[in-house]
């Protein structure tokens, strides 16, 4: 039988309802407004790490929005500039968007599929500006919101 504490239902159900926030947020701006794409599988795994373990160092601000934008500007680069097939192209967008993001310390593991995301979608540089910088931005906002004022935590953690 599993038993579930208090603390882990309370951390649990503010996790889950901040998630669908934000995630809500973006899909409505995605899909009910004319500004773009705000949207991007990773960022719900990006949602554990922000509403679940906001103290962990690759929830912080920094990791989150570098993490994303290094990322995925690496699967563009791939896409656009390395002539070679896709099955090779991901393989190496993967490891380099890792290897600059430990290189930079700004690791973000959610923002690791990012170059899979780019490459299969064959994206544009615009990508980066939406829904990389812009959708990044907004679950920031949520985050430190919830994070600092509404649950009164030390977010980011400086």
């Amino acid at each position: 039988m599993i038993k579930i504490n208090k603390s882990n239902l309370v951390k649990a159900f503010i996790a889950g309802l901040f998630s669908i926030l934000t995630i809500g947020t973006l899909t409505l701006l995605t899909y009910e407004t004319t500004l773009g794409v705000f949207l991007i599988a990773s960022f719900g795994s990006s949602m554990v790490l922000l509403f679940g373990f906001p103290e962990s160092p690759f929830s912080q601000p920094k990791n989150v929005f570098f993490g994303h934008f290094l990322t995925a500007l690496t699967g563009i680069v791939f896409l656009k500039h390395i002539p070679l097939p896709i099955y090779i192209n991901i393989a190496l967008a993967v490891g380099f968007g890792v290897f600059f993001m430990i290189l930079f310390n700004v690791v973000h593991p959610p923002a690791g599929g990012n170059p899979i995301i780019v490459i299969i979608g064959n994206v544009s540089y615009q990508y980066l500006i939406n829904p990389i910088i812009f959708g990044s931005l907004i679950i920031l906002i949520f985050a430190i919101l919830t994070n600092k004022f509404l649950l009164k935590k030390n977010y980011p953690i400086k």
